[in-house]
């Protein structure tokens, strides 16, 4: 009837009520501490100049000013109280994307990528830079992400991005997730919805893989159309704030309408364009499927390069008083150079 003990065995006592009263008020303790400190989010949001960054954060914010051109990088900050919780949501805007990755690492280098995610957001009425610009933004966040994160670092924000997609996506093994959430915008739908049907299908597909690829999301925005408006001012107060909880209010994949694809609801056979498992197979097959984009590519990357060749060209950087004394001296030495073929031509015919 009874079990026997070793000599040696411990019996453990049950807690009195005065210990679990102590834990219970230690735990409390703790809860409320956390909960009453600052709870910090980062929200970067870059592109194509003239996409209506600016626009869109002025929409935020609820400023009633209008947006000056963000010219190198901007920051902005907002707060909320829920409760005891106080949080803050550091917003970081890039004006231009020429000459601009030691920009681009600054907010993920100053608030670190644990409570950090991007918005992309690229203007859809300029198609022919569409994909030049998304590759170079997804490179340079991939490469100052690397080196930012040691191996386990970086394998836990792949877990929670992982966790953010669901578990049960059946893709998951096929893609490169990145370390923090992105959102590709479209900007100025109201001007590509009027394009070609083909053109608009190529350039819809090529979006949908890049942010499938990734673990991203999609949203198609226009600054003239309130409904689109509205959700990317959820989507921003979901990043940083948490709530909305479901800022997409419908899941939207043809191609014919606005985009609206949340994290871990796309696939690529939905997409329907196989297991495309890299950046390059994406672009090569947007090139392969509509070389008139590809060619625009090649313009973008040579504009690039000259304004890497001569930095004075990059509109991010244009300081008037500078560029006035600039202009004064190379109209000097324009002068100069004249006169001195002027004198040679004369010293030949003497």
């Amino acid at each position: 009837m009874f079990e026997k003990r070793d000599k040696g065995q411990t019996v453990d006592k049950p807690e009195t009520i005065q210990e679990i009263a102590v834990k219970l008020a230690q735990e409390q303790l703790r809860n409320s501490q956390t909960e009453s400190g600052p709870k910090e989010h980062t929200v970067f949001v870059l592109g194509s100049r003239g996409a209506g960054k600016s626009t869109a954060l002025h929409k935020f914010f609820e400023r009633e000013d209008n947006p000056r051109p963000t010219l190198a990088l901007e920051y902005s900050y907002g707060r909320r109280t829920s409760g005891t919780q106080k949080q803050v949501l550091n917003v970081w805007e890039l004006g231009a994307l020429d000459n601009a990755e030691q920009l681009i690492s600054v907010p993920l280098k100053m608030h670190g990528l644990a409570h950090f995610a991007a918005i992309i957001m690229l203007d859809l009425s300029q198609p022919t830079q569409v994909w030049s610009e998304l590759e170079c933004i997804y490179q340079v966040l991939h490469a100052t992400s690397v080196k930012l994160l040691s191996a386990a670092e970086e394998q836990m924000c792949r877990e929670r991005m992982a966790e953010r997609l669901k578990k049960d996506q059946k893709d998951l093994e096929k893609l490169e997730l990145m370390p923090f959430p992105v959102v590709i915008v479209g900007s100025k739908y109201d001007i590509f919805k009027d394009f070609d049907a083909e053109l608009k299908q190529h350039i819809c597909r090529c979006l949908r893989s890049m942010a499938h690829l990734i673990g991203g999301s999609v949203l198609f925005y226009s600054n003239n159309v309130p409904k689109l408006s509205k959700t990317l001012r959820d989507t921003i107060s979901h990043l940083g704030f948490g709530s909305p909880s479901t800022p997409f209010r419908s899941h939207i994949t043809d191609y014919r309408d606005a985009l609206s694809i949340w994290f871990g609801t796309d696939s690529w056979e939905q997409i329907g364009c196989g297991d495309l498992l890299s950046v390059e197979q994406i672009g090569s097959r947007l090139a392969t499927e509509a070389p008139e984009l590809s060619d625009g590519d090649k313009k973008y990357w040579t504009k690039k390069k000259d304004l890497q060749n001569d930095p004075a060209k990059d509109a991010g950087f244009r300081e008037s008083i500078i560029d006035e004394m600039r202009a004064q001296k190379d109209k000097e030495l324009h002068a100069i150079i004249k006169e001195t073929q002027l004198r040679g031509q004369f010293e030949t015919i003497a």
